[in-house]
């Protein structure tokens, strides 16, 4: 089905969301249609901002807002809908479209399988009537449909369309970009290389998978990396967990600008425990890239200044490859927690695989590692 003639069954026009790849043909209309234009569309934080910005929407207008998200950001959402948005508190209406990844049947990547499953359960567990659209589904039934959801959002509860993969499609494919020159996997490439024996917990997306990657074309092991595969905004939480634990150890956080901005409040957590043996390193493309590159709010967010705020004692900024490398190099010599902004163009190898090991090997080769068990290196 076309996106143009979901949407317009939807009658909105005011959408809030994170963006997701099963629901690219959502985002890419909404951005060619509405840019960020703040009345109409807003690329939130997180998906729970997003429905706190849907709520003051409808108390502002009274009409009905739509919120989009990839299933595994449901996680973020529970708190709102069930204390924010239920009918037994405030009774708020909300259309929530939703991208089914890790469905049951569907081959897909370990993070998403159990997500999948527990997808339409938890709507459920949360009072928020579901309809799933796929690549059969017709206009006309998602109109009859959409006169049940009415009589539910009417009532102040919440509804759902819950997106297979291919349901939706739209034409057009706006173009991000920004105007740094040094590439993601280049910053990773070098850090990797100057790392030593620190150890690496990388954010979850493209980052992992070129880290991954990095290892397997150099032929050295990987019980020096913890690749976040899922759990998107709190890889930094993960590597402060480990480095308190083990102050022998040198931990770097390889994190990204989006997952940054997810749960921004691990920064402020982070600069009160200020272990000497941490390195935070945001790579800031400004874009949700592994999604799409849809724009995160980083392009007009100062991260050195919010690090500094929060308490980290070292902070730096760079823009080159070069800079990145110096920066480094400072920072695991100042002794201190540190905190390092390395801007990065938009853009991956399209050929960029995914890990070959599973999460649980890959747990296991790292705890190995980090208690001081032999384990292969090269």
């Amino acid at each position: 089905m076309k996106v143009e003639e979901f949407l317009s069954c939807l009658d909105a026009d005011f959408y809030a969301g994170v963006p997701d790849s099963q629901l690219k043909a959502v985002c890419n209309y909404l951005m060619d249609t509405y840019g960020l234009e703040p009345q109409h569309h807003i690329i939130g934080a997180n998906e729970g901002n997003c429905v706190a910005l849907a709520a003051g929407y409808h108390l502002a207008t009274g009409k009905v807002p739509v919120v989009y998200l990839q299933n595994s950001g449901e996680g973020n959402i529970v708190n709102p809908v069930a204390s924010l948005l239920h009918e037994q508190v405030y009774g708020l209406p909300c259309i929530f479209l939703v991208g089914w990844r890790g469905e049951p049947g569907v081959h897909d990547e370990p993070q998403h399988v159990f997500q999948g499953q527990i997808t339409l359960p938890l709507l459920e567990l949360l009072g928020v009537q579901s309809f799933v659209l796929d690549k059969d589904t017709t206009l006309e039934e998602v109109q009859v449909q959409m006169s049940a959801f009415r009589r539910e959002l009417s009532a102040g509860r919440q509804v759902a369309f819950v997106v297979r993969k291919g349901a939706l499609s739209y034409g057009g494919k706006p173009k991000f970009g920004n105007s740094f020159a040094a590439r993601r996997e280049e910053i990773i490439g070098r850090l990797a290389a100057a790392a030593g024996e620190a150890f690496i917990v990388s954010t979850t997306g493209k980052a992992s998978r070129e880290l991954f990657e990095i290892r397997e074309a150099r032929g050295e092991g990987h019980g020096h990396d913890f690749l976040t595969v899922g759990s998107m905004g709190h890889a930094s939480s993960l590597a402060l967990g480990m480095a308190l634990q083990r102050p022998e150890r040198q931990f770097i956080c390889l994190d990204g600008d989006g997952a940054a901005l997810m749960h921004l409040g691990a920064m402020a957590v982070i600069g009160a425990k200020r272990p000497a043996n941490l390195l935070h390193i945001v790579i800031n493309n400004q874009a949700h890239e592994s999604v799409g590159g849809q724009p995160t709010v980083a392009g007009s967010t100062d991260l050195c200044g919010i690090a500094r705020a929060c308490g980290y004692p070292w902070v730096a900024k760079a823009r080159t490859l070069e800079e990145v490398e110096s920066a480094f190099r400072e920072a695991m010599a100042a002794g201190q927690c540190a905190f390092i902004e390395a801007e990065a163009a938009i853009g991956a190898r399209a050929d960029l695989g995914r890990p070959t090991s599973t999460p649980q090997e890959n747990k296991q080769t790292m705890m190995a590692a980090v208690a001081g068990m032999s384990f292969e290196r090269e």
